[in-house]
């Protein structure tokens, strides 16, 4: 049963998923289909496009989180939101089962086209104590509250006498060696060495930032030289790099790793904070649809963006980014596809609007080639390394890269504007190492004026 806040008897886009892909997709098309009479209906649970490249920034404090985020109500104005999540796709009915907001009612949305845009979320591995003792970063809130955690566990060790209490607060330890845990450390390490300068108790040679990676180099995208000069880079700042190495337990806060080549101990930590960033996986509503999926899970796509099954494309299906398995033309992507990241995110969301523009005026469809020029990385502030066309580049002018070339793909040219203008006033005054205390409390005054018991969260990320 549908609600009755939908729109009726019209002809409906729908777009699972208001990240980069769904949020840019509906941008551009919003006008033209409600100027056609029909609708374009986003469904998604966070009332944001997030864009997911600033996450390190914004838990090292480069950028504030608002800036990060754009507001699907003020810039899909001509759209119906729905916040909620798709749990179900018929498309051979054409119909959508979504799970509203704070357990709401459950409805149905029936569309005529579909756009599965639901990206990735974090790939976890059964180990102990894992759920209970690390965070990710894969969301806004999780990249806020690892800045404030890190700020005020160098707060506690600032004003702790006892020597357990301080190495174990300043001990951080990020779990993945791809790109977004690469940036997280380095970015982070840059934020705690600037706060620990500003404290007179506190040596930058108290902080231990530990990178874990099973593999045998990090940074599967860039080549393997490049790779092995930002492992040097990150030890040159005493970060310690553990490549070959896997996280066999985290109870407690007490991490146990295994050498991955004979599975023989690897040395053990007690540590207050742990990021795991080892890998994505397509967004699980896809097995919950009747659309083709790949060994990995993601639904099988033709280069022209279309889902593509074994008889050829699916009339009135569309998909892209994380959650698509997009051939790459160029012949550079791993297995033959798109490799899930921004870049390939920002491309397919441009030419999957237009080929459904095209498909609708009878005009022929564009496929999706992208051959890729280069990577970027940020590694904290003036610090960064880029590879573009076998040119490589690193400190101050790799990080003027990666900033030009983020600070243009993120959309809207108010959050260009804010997102420029941070970095530059962090370029003038320096980084604002000021922690919020009490976010997971945030009654907690109110409560102590009242006079009711204090309950406090547990302090755990």
């Amino acid at each position: 049963m549908v609600d009755t806040f939908l729109a009726k008897d019209r002809n409906r886009i729908l777009i699972v998923g208001g990240g980069y892909v769904g949020f840019t997709v509906a941008q551009q098309l919003q006008k033209r289909i409600k100027a056609s009479g029909g609708v374009v209906t986003v469904v998604d649970p966070n009332p944001y496009m997030m864009y997911l490249p600033f996450l390190p920034e914004v838990a090292a404090g480069s950028i504030e989180a608002r800036s990060a985020v754009v507001s699907h109500q003020e810039y899909l104005s001509d759209c119906e939101l729905v916040s909620g999540r798709v749990t179900g796709i018929n498309h051979a009915e054409r119909v959508a089962t979504v799970q509203t907001i704070a357990d709401g009612p459950v409805i149905e949305i029936p569309y005529d086209e579909i756009v599965v845009a639901g990206g990735s979320v974090t790939r976890a591995f059964p180990i102990k104590g894992l759920g209970e003792s690390a965070i990710g970063m894969k969301s806004i809130e999780e990249a806020v509250a690892v800045r404030n955690w890190v700020l005020e566990r160098i707060g506690i060790a600032s004003q702790s006498m006892d020597e357990d209490v301080r190495r174990r607060a300043l001990t951080f330890a990020v779990v993945g060696g791809g790109f977004a845990g690469i940036e997280t450390i380095a970015e982070l390490e840059d934020l705690a060495r600037d706060t620990v300068e500003r404290d007179p108790r506190l040596k930058v040679s108290d902080l231990r930032f530990v990178l874990i990676e099973a593999a045998g180099r990090i940074m599967p995208e860039v080549s393997k030289e490049r790779a092995e000069k930002v492992v040097a880079h990150l030890r040159s700042r005493g970060i310690e790099v553990l490549l070959n190495t896997s996280l066999d337990s985290a109870e407690d806060n007490h991490l146990k790793l295994i050498n991955m080549q004979d599975k023989s101990p690897a040395g053990e930590m007690d540590v207050d904070t742990l990021i795991w960033t080892a890998g994505v996986a397509a967004n699980p509503l896809s097995k919950n649809s009747d659309f083709p999926l790949d060994e990995r899970g993601r639904i099988r796509a033709g280069a022209d963006l279309r889902i593509t099954g074994d008889d050829g494309p699916i009339q009135g299906a569309w998909t892209a980014g994380d959650t698509a398995a997009v051939p790459d033309l160029s012949g550079g992507g791993v297995g033959g596809f798109c490799v899930p990241n921004a870049q390939h995110a920002v491309r397919q969301s441009k030419v999957l609007a237009k080929n459904i523009l095209a498909a609708r005026e009878g005009r022929e469809l564009e496929d999706y080639y992208h051959e890729n020029i280069g990577a970027v990385a940020g590694f904290g502030l003036n610090k960064g390394v880029a590879n573009l066309k076998g040119v490589e580049f690193q400190g101050f002018p790799a990080w003027a890269m990666h900033r030009l070339y983020h600070g243009y793909a993120i959309p809207t040219l108010e959050h260009k504007v804010r997102v420029f203008t941070e970095w530059g006033l962090n370029m003038i005054f320096g980084r604002n190492t000021a922690p919020i205390r009490h976010v997971r409390d945030p009654r907690l005054n109110f409560q102590t004026a009242t006079g009711q018991e204090v309950v406090r969260t547990k302090i755990r990320l």
